[in-house]
């Protein structure tokens, strides 16, 4: 199996495939991909393909513009019925050029998602780890998020859902607003106090928002 050598060191900069073009990674040359005489159609030329290029070729057009961790590059090799000895070293050498870096990829989906969609650590640890990322990156990076900018974050979520429970009962807003919370990670304990607070300052009764304390 022939070996490359010298590959470079961004998407952008190797979107030609080494002379493939990635969005037909797999195909046999243009001059093969026509019919036969006859008309029958001629039959791909996949075992002329090197399949680490192809590999290549193909990490190569799933990375331009969009971070993916390893195990999901490995995931649509796998796919692609590419061979692991050559998805192994493909994956391998996009790691120590830097084009794959879970622990980059994970702290920039712990920033991005905090900031966009309000998710807490817990979610994002859910989501990383649904990603293939190890656990150690995964604590790493969603340890960067302290309590108290949890908390805050839990704030300007309620405060922002707020208006469009007014005018419900007591009991609905508070679950309502709980669970608007739970399903995005934070703990019941904090959702509760953060939700009873907001609450309270509106004028609901403190005695209604004890009897409808959501259970455990």
């Amino acid at each position: 199996m022939t070996r490359r050598t010298g590959w470079p060191t961004s998407g952008a900069a190797a979107e030609d495939g080494g002379g493939l073009d990635p969005s037909r990674a797999g195909e046999g040359p243009p001059h093969h991909r026509g019919k036969r005489r006859g008309g029958s159609a001629a039959p791909a030329e996949d075992a002329a393909v090197d399949p680490v290029e192809r590999a290549r070729a193909i990490c190569l057009r799933l990375l331009t513009g969009t971070p993916r961790t390893r195990q999901q590059l490995a995931e649509a090799l796998r796919k692609r019925e590419v061979p692991q000895e050559a998805a192994e070293e493909v994956l391998s050498r996009l790691e120590a050029v830097g084009l794959i870096d879970d622990s980059a990829f994970a702290q920039a989906w712990v920033d991005s998602r905090h900031h966009s969609r309000g998710l807490a650590g817990r979610a994002l640890a859910r989501e990383l780890r649904s990603k293939g990322v190890e656990s150690e990156v995964v604590e790493e990076a969603v340890g960067r998020l302290d309590a108290e900018q949890e908390e805050q974050t839990a704030r300007e979520l309620v405060e922002r859902r707020l208006p469009a429970t007014r005018g419900l009962a007591t009991e609905k807003r508070l679950r309502r607003l709980v669970g608007m919370l739970a399903r995005k990670g934070y703990p019941q304990g904090l959702a509760v106090r953060v939700v009873r607070e907001a609450l309270a300052a509106e004028g609901e009764a403190a005695d209604l928002l004890e009897e409808h304390l959501p259970e455990g």
